[in-house]
């Protein structure tokens, strides 16, 4: 090699660093960034094209400025009689007229049927975050001038405010909690000491760039983020860099053991880009179906994962590469390289489970399989009906407790009616369909004074009709009612009722999950499957791994419907949950079976079918189990957020992805494929071969 070519091998590495830190030192902060663009719009939670979204678009005429209820809610102390207090109630609400954040005037207090309660609704102006506390507040201290009473506040301004309390440790905790999961893990596993800081600061890189990314979209209105995006975008990041980095460090540290760190890098670059391309389409092209579904916040995961994944990709193999060549051996120390062959001849963990799965492989496959078909069993006890309001934070949050205190004393419904925009010339009858409906407490129509009696509002000939129903807002019975209320109102004639409210938005969201598992499921293993083909030149294999990682799925739900009531006390499951779970097991787990048959056929095709198998088992066993050790802690780090659906979330993934690595990919999916021999390679070159060895 010339003296010209010596240097220019020698730059590349440093101008990606020059370029990387950058890259780095412009845009670090946008991981931090990402709550300015963030909205955690409850509608942005909601169906794009059900009933109950076009209820929320035609609401906002009947209010000239966009409101935010909460409702106040007084109970007795011990032995203090409440309905005394119902004047001085009426008039602490009262005096809050005209102080910021409240918007007009607030509704009298109101006793309930038991004569134990007094509630009272104030409407404030839209605002998030410290804003909204703010406000609160005031209407707390406001409200607790009345002596001999319990104030709590609950409803949609309550709630909100407790949403942004729980996605304030995005930024800064979970990211933490991630990181620093990751570092102890890879300290661990490598004994190295410069290794774990590299492979953390590659996936840093990557999360910065990506952040930065989204964000200019994000602000551009090109893409729509909220603190569960922006949250998995996090994890998401740091857990697929961490992973192509493992695979490639790992080949790196075989290719370093018998050549200079530049021909090393160069080979080990050459042997793993392909399956790490392979890997990041897999889930980018799951997360883009995502784009299929109905539900806002589901759709937009899609691109803002995406780019998440093309960002892990890019640093991997530019940023990475370029620190591990200027450092060469130095990045493992104190440990030394070994080649593939000096691990493989000596009697380590892996050694031991390729001797067991080659000694007797249908009896491992079928015993492993028999263990997940049981899992899997349980999954149809996993109800996604929907997480009931008093559970959707992991803690007593103050607006379930709030809510929970409405309930006992006022009818299931209050404080969350159910809204139905009609025409104004079919008032009358649209309220009597409506009590008339089982399940329904009472209904009547929004006054232009705002209170009862008065003469009804009407904008644009549409009428607002308010409907308390019998059962709590977040009840299967409460849902129940709002089918029977749209089949009420709709058969009344010229109404063009339309049925909307929190419960009812919660009936359409259940609906839509179904819907978008029926059609997202299919499209994700089929792109899945033409991945694999693609990089595997087979049919048969890429149908036995999209198979393998299927049963696991099915059996990470079956245990998930035992541990979700039993050790969480969770009641019900996210409807969105299945389907997360599924496009983050499938679309992730299908990467270790993507990094073990990739080396696999690279073995095979020197030394034959089985000792392929076998050779490839012990070479990547040690990378994959690590790295599927780092995707669950990463995702695991998502229960810092107290939320029911982020906890769900992280339970599946991480359980899912370590049932995949230690179990389906360890022993199953080896297991199969010596069972079966060549053909599994079907009909690719492998199918024919019939040698043992071609060295």
């Amino acid at each position: 090699m010339n003296a010209s070519s010596r240097w220019a091998r020698r730059l590349v590495p440093v101008l990606l660093l020059v370029v990387w830190l950058g890259i780095g030192g412009a845009f670090g902060s946008y991981a931090g960034r990402l709550g300015e663009v963030a909205t955690n719009d409850q509608a942005g939670f909601l169906p794009r094209g059900a009933e109950s979204t076009e209820v929320i678009e035609e609401q906002k005429a009947f209010d000239q400025d966009e409101t935010l209820p909460a409702i106040v809610l007084w109970t007795a102390d011990e032995g203090e009689p409440v309905k005394e207090r119902q004047g001085e109630a009426t008039r602490s609400l009262a005096s809050l007229a005209g102080t910021p954040g409240i918007a007009g005037k607030a509704s009298p207090a109101i006793l309930s049927e038991d004569g134990e309660a007094l509630e009272g609704v104030v409407q404030l102006e839209p605002a998030d975050g410290d804003e909204l506390a703010e406000a609160l507040d005031r209407i707390r201290a406001a409200a607790g001038q009345v002596p001999g009473t319990t104030v709590q506040v609950a409803g949609p301004a309550a709630t909100q405010a407790d949403l942004s309390d729980a996605f304030a440790g995005i930024d800064g905790l979970l990211l933490g909690v991630a990181l620093v999961a990751v570092l102890v893990i890879l300290i661990l596993v490598y004994r190295s000491v410069l290794l774990p800081l590299v492979i953390i600061t590659s996936a840093v890189m990557a999360l910065a760039l990506a952040c930065a990314v989204v964000y200019a979209l994000a602000k551009n209105d090109i893409v729509r983020v909220d603190g569960q995006v922006q949250g998995i975008l996090s994890i998401l990041v740091i857990g697929a860099a961490t992973d192509y980095a493992l695979l490639l460090t790992a080949r790196f540290r075989e290719e370093l053991a018998r050549d200079d760190r530049f021909t090393a890098m160069r080979s080990a670059l050459k042997r793993t880009w392909g399956a790490v391309a392979a890997s990041a389409a897999t889930v980018v092209l799951g997360l883009l179906a995502l784009l299929l579904s109905d539900l806002t916040n589901t759709a937009a995961l899609g691109p803002v994962g995406s780019i998440g994944i093309a960002c892990s990709v890019l640093s991997t193999l530019t940023f990475l590469p370029a620190v591990l060549v200027l450092l060469g051996r130095a990045a493992y120390w104190p440990a030394k390289p070994h080649s593939a062959e000096e691990r493989r001849a000596g009697d380590g963990v892996w050694q031991r489970v390729a001797s067991l799965v080659g000694r007797s492989p249908r009896k491992v496959w079928a015993f492993t399989l028999a263990g997940l078909v049981v899992c899997a069993a349980f999954s149809p006890a996993l109800t996604s009906k929907g997480v009931p309001l008093d559970e959707t934070f992991v803690n007593d949050a103050p607006s379930v407790a709030a809510q929970r205190t409405l309930s006992e004393h006022f009818p299931g419904g209050s404080g969350n009616p159910t809204v139905v925009i009609a025409d104004a010339g079919r008032l009358e009858q649209v309220v009597a369909a409506a009590e008339d409906t089982e399940g329904v407490a009472s209904a009547a129509g929004t006054t232009a004074s705002g209170r009862p009696g008065g003469e009804p509002l009407v904008v644009d000939g549409r009428v607002r009709v308010d409907v308390t129903l019998d059962a709590a807002s977040d009840s299967d019975a409460a849902k129940d009612t709002v089918a029977r209320l749209r089949t009420s109102l709709h058969a009344v004639p010229g109404a063009d009722a339309l049925v909307g409210g929190y419960t009812a938005q919660q009936y359409d969201t259940l609906r839509t999950a179904e819907r978008d598992r029926g059609l997202i499921v299919p499209v994700v293993l089929v792109v899945i499957f033409l991945v694999l083909t693609v990089l595997l030149r087979s049919l048969l294999m890429p149908a036995l791994l999209v198979a393998t990682v299927g049963v696991n799925f099915l059996a990470t739900l079956g245990v998930s419907a035992l541990v979700f009531p039993h050790v969480f006390g969770f009641t019900g499951t996210d409807p969105s949950v299945p389907l997360y779970g599924f496009v983050f097991l499938v679309a992730l787990g299908v990467d270790y079976n993507i990094f073990l048959m990739s080396r696999v056929r690279e073995e095979s095709l020197r030394h034959g079918a089985r000792q392929g198998v076998l050779r490839g088992l012990v070479s990547t066993g040690g990378v994959i189990t690590s790295a599927g050790v780092v995707l669950a802690a990463t995702f695991a780090a998502l229960g810092v957020i107290p939320l029911a659906f982020l906890a769900q979330v992280a339970f599946i993934v991480a359980f899912g992805v370590l049932l995949d690595t230690l179990v389906v990919r360890s022993l199953l999916v080896p297991a199969l494929a010596l069972d079966l021999g060549p053909v599994a390679w079907w009909p690719g070159r492998l199918s024919k071969e019939r040698a043992e060895a071609r060295d």
